[in-house]
């Protein structure tokens, strides 16, 4: 039986309980991180903390008796229905769509941002990777979809943004940037300069030292792209604590290049 608990793991210099609409959850296993916004779904963000426990296992600690259905992640925008990855080899994608009832779905990264979807009218959930990669390509897009597909209103979608790299941690080359800020145009034909800047107005785009590079927040260019789909702000929150920041927490890519990875998932209620 999970219960709220204090982590483990506070600094003197640092309170990692004050996470405004995030609650850590206990187990006799250990701790993982909930977003009050999915309050009624089960899911978890897990921490580096559960190194060496795959989804097979983090499952039985977020829900008993699902199905996991994960993926071979290759930071594309393909999104696949459940049903299709609950076996190996698994497929190559990065985003997930629950087909059925009582599907666990799982995403995992090292700085990419792990978005787990929901909508509490018809149960159904998503599970994406949204890396700066999957978010230029249209991953939440697709996503949004084939939930609609399912019979979803965007309107009563909620959104999570889990733990990932903060903007000021994230340097990224300017082409990058242009095609995240591509991704978010409303118009194709806006000049980019444009688009630069509506990626700074937003939040996700930061200045750098080096004028051919800048600081990407992806969390904030992935919660504006949702904005744009018709996901309302209000019903989108951003987990606050950074994937680099955060060594006791988190992997990260970027602070230790080394291929290791937290899981986040979901169980789909209908």
């Amino acid at each position: 039986m999970a219960e709220a608990l204090a982590p483990p793991f506070d600094r003197p210099d640092r309170d990692f309980n004050s996470l405004p609409g995030w609650t850590w959850v206990g187990t006799y296993g250990g701790h993982y991180l909930q977003c009050d916004l999915l309050g009624t779904f089960e899911h978890g963000f897990f921490t580096r903390q559960w190194q060496g426990r795959g989804p097979e296992v983090l499952a039985g600690y977020v829900s008993a008796g699902v199905s996991v259905h994960r993926l071979r992640q290759v930071h594309s925008a393909v999104v696949l229905p459940a049903s299709q990855a609950r076996a190996e080899p698994w497929p190559e994608a990065d985003g997930l769509v629950s087909d059925g009832g009582g599907q666990c779905l799982w995403a995992c990264g090292a700085d990419c941002t792990p978005v787990l979807i929901a909508d509490p009218v018809t149960g159904r959930v998503a599970a994406c990777h949204a890396g700066w990669r999957g978010v230029a390509g249209g991953i939440l897009a697709a996503a949004l979809q084939q939930l609609q597909a399912g019979g979803c209103r965007t309107a009563d979608l909620l959104v999570a943004l889990g733990p990932a790299i903060s903007g000021s941690r994230y340097q990224v080359e300017r082409t990058v940037s242009e095609q995240v800020a591509a991704a978010l145009a409303p118009s194709p034909q806006k000049p980019l300069p444009a688009q630069l800047e509506a990626l700074r107005h937003c939040g996700a785009l930061q200045d750098d030292p080096d004028p051919q590079r800048d600081r990407l927040d992806i969390r904030a260019a992935a919660r504006q792209q949702l904005v744009h789909l018709g996901v309302a702000s209000e019903r989108i929150a951003i987990c606050p604590l950074c994937t680099a920041s955060e060594p006791l927490l988190f992997h990260s890519w970027r602070r230790d290049q080394v291929k290791a990875v937290q899981w986040s998932g979901i169980v789909s209620q209908a």
